[in-house]
C-alpha cells in the first residue's frame, strides 16, 4: 500500500515538474518570438525608428530587409509544431542575431544598452533548454550510446 502511494506521489511531482517546464517553454519562447516578430516587422515595413537605428550602428539600409526575412522566418519555425532540425537552425540563427545585436550597441557605444539584447538571448537559452521531447532533434547515433552507456555495454569499441 505505500509503495501504491509513494509511486503515485513520484507521478504527481514528475507531471507538475513536466508542467513547470512546459510553462518556461512557452513563456521564453513566446517572449523571444515576439521580441524577434516585432523588430523583424519593423526591419521589413523600414520603420523611421529602425532605420535610424540600424543606421546609427553602422549598417546599410538594405540590410534591414535581410535581418527582417531572418528573423520572421526564425519566428515561424521556432512556433509551428514538428521540424526540429529546422528549430535547431532558427535557435543558432536567433542566438547569432541577438549577439550580433549587443556587439553592435557596444561598438557604437551605446554602454550599459549594449546589454539589452541579453534579457532575449537568457530567454532564448531558457526555450532551448526547456524544450519538449517532439521539439527536439533525436540522432539515432548518440541516443544509441546514451542506452548503452546506463546499461554498461560497449559501442564499436568505444567503453561507456
Amino acid at each position: 500500500m505505500s509503495q501504491m502511494l509513494l509511486l503515485r506521489g513520484l507521478m504527481v511531482m514528475e507531471l507538475k515538474t513536466t508542467r513547470r517546464k512546459s510553462i518556461a517553454y512557452w513563456a521564453a519562447t513566446i517572449f523571444v518570438s515576439c521580441v524577434m516578430g516585432i523588430s523583424g516587422g519593423l526591419a521589413i515595413s523600414h520603420a523611421a525608428p529602425f532605420m535610424k537605428a540600424l543606421a546609427h550602428l553602422g549598417y546599410p539600409r538594405y540590410f534591414s530587409n535581410i535581418l527582417g526575412i531572418g528573423k520572421i522566418a526564425g519566428v515561424i519555425v521556432l512556433l509551428a509544431p514538428r521540424m526540429p532540425r529546422l528549430k535547431e537552425w532558427a535557435y543558432v540563427g536567433c542566438a547569432i542575431t541577438i549577439l550580433s545585436a549587443c556587439y553592435s550597441h557596444y561598438s557604437s557605444g551605446d554602454g550599459l544598452l549594449a546589454l539589452e539584447p541579453l534579457v532575449t538571448f537568457g530567454a532564448l537559452l531558457a526555450s532551448y533548454a526547456y524544450r519538449p521531447a517532439n521539439r527536439r532533434l533525436h540522432i539515432a547515433a548518440f541516443e544509441d550510446v546514451e542506452m548503452n552507456a546506463r546499461s554498461g555495454q560497449q559501442v564499436h569499441g568505444v567503453a561507456s
